[in-house]
């Protein structure tokens, strides 16, 4: 911009401040061609089904001209991604609610053992969308329904909720031939449902990858927090290999754990796609591994690329974690302007990383260019 610092969009400005490139910790020194080939995968993702805009203010229109120079980028390299992400876009540090740092945590792609018949084994099922699950908006929420409520069960006499984690592990949907898969124990199950995704190497000697397909659609909760709320766990302490720890240690005590979390997740079989990428999420791309981030996708717009400066953050590597993220996923605990959730890769290293990820971390958005205006 000339003539003055560039000020951003009347709408955007109570979340977003432009800044330089220079501005961002570590930005030259972050590689960012994968996060480049991450944003071209949404690029032609959104010329099948356009992504949402964010209520924030930065619409999916914004980056129409950002979208047709990715695709027409025919053999990107560092150079070119760096010069394609600093020509379309502007930095702004976004504001969090509370004004301080905001928050990431980490999430992966978990692998198990399948069966696609019920053995003695393999006795946990994890389940296909029920037909009688409806999608809830606000032009057919019934009157006086809980307002988060995404998901209800269709009846005769209209929408209800739908049956909730305790429910459905006592047999609610028995009978329906709706299990996908069996697995060998409800605490793999468990952290499937929590990934909303898994590679699974079937008894056949296969594989198939699961991925999201619906939700029960009552609110979750975290084992982490019912264990720490009951004085089980010190908040300090709670990791995924702890939670893992606890229920092995406590087996006759999983199911009261798990039925504090009302909501339950509804899988699909997908295609593998590359398999050196992660499994295709919300935004309908394969996640890029250290690239791809979950955001509230209420607030934000898929696509979007987040510069995450969390210095304390080296489970990732061993500098700092300073680097190029494209919004592509989101989650049911990921809310706020500055909250993310780094997807990590495949399989138990990829776990043992994102389970200790939780660190505070300051997010800049990167904004077409168009949204952001000379003084």
């Amino acid at each position: 911009m000339q003539g003055g610092a560039p000020h951003i969009a009347a709408a955007l400005a109570p979340f977003f401040t432009p800044v330089s490139f220079g501005h961002m910790p570590g930005w030259r020194e972050d590689s960012l061609l994968c996060a480049f080939l991450a944003f071209r995968r949404s690029a032609f993702q959104v010329l099948e089904k356009p992504y949402r805009s964010g209520s924030l203010g930065i619409a999916l229109s914004a980056f129409a001209d950002a979208h047709e120079a990715a695709r027409s980028m025919a053999a990107p390299d560092e150079a070119s991604a760096r010069a394609f992400f600093e020509t379309h876009f502007t930095p702004c540090r976004i504001r969090p609610a509370d004004d301080g740092h905001g928050f990431v945590t980490g999430y992966y792609e978990p692998e198990a053992e399948a069966s696609r018949e019920r053995t003695k084994r393999f006795c946990v099922p994890l389940y296909r969308r029920p037909a009688d699950l409806a999608d809830v908006d606000d032009a057919n929420r019934p009157a006086g329904f809980d307002p988060y409520f995404a998901f209800a069960r269709n009846t005769a006499t209209g929408l209800v909720e739908h049956p909730d984690r305790g429910a459905i592990d006592r047999g609610a949907l028995e009978g329906q031939g709706l299990e996908l898969v069996w697995l060998e124990n409800k605490m793999d199950a468990y952290f499937i449902h929590v990934q909303g995704a898994a590679r699974l190497r079937l008894t056949d000697g296969t594989h198939m990858r699961i991925t999201y397909a619906a939700k029960s659609g009552h609110r979750f909760t975290g084992a982490g927090r019912v264990l720490i709320d009951m004085g089980e766990l010190a908040p300090e302490t709670v990791t995924m290999q702890t939670i893992r720890a606890w229920f092995r240690d406590n087996p006759q005590r999983v199911e009261e754990i798990l039925w504090h979390n009302r909501s339950y997740i509804f899988f699909r079989e997908t295609e593998i796609g590359n398999p050196a990428l992660g499994p295709v999420a919300a935004a309908k791309v394969q996640l890029e591994p250290g690239r791809s981030i979950a955001v509230d996708r209420l607030l934000h717009t898929f696509g979007t690329p987040f510069f995450i400066d969390a210095p304390t953050l080296r489970a990732v590597g061993d500098a700092p974690f300073r680097r190029l993220m494209i919004a592509q996923d989101t989650g049911s605990a990921i809310t706020g302007p500055a909250r993310g959730d780094l997807f990590i890769g495949t399989g138990f290293e990829a776990g043992e990383i994102a389970g200790v990820i939780r660190n505070h971390a300051d997010f800049y958005a990167l904004v077409p260019c168009g949204l952001v205006e000379a003084p």
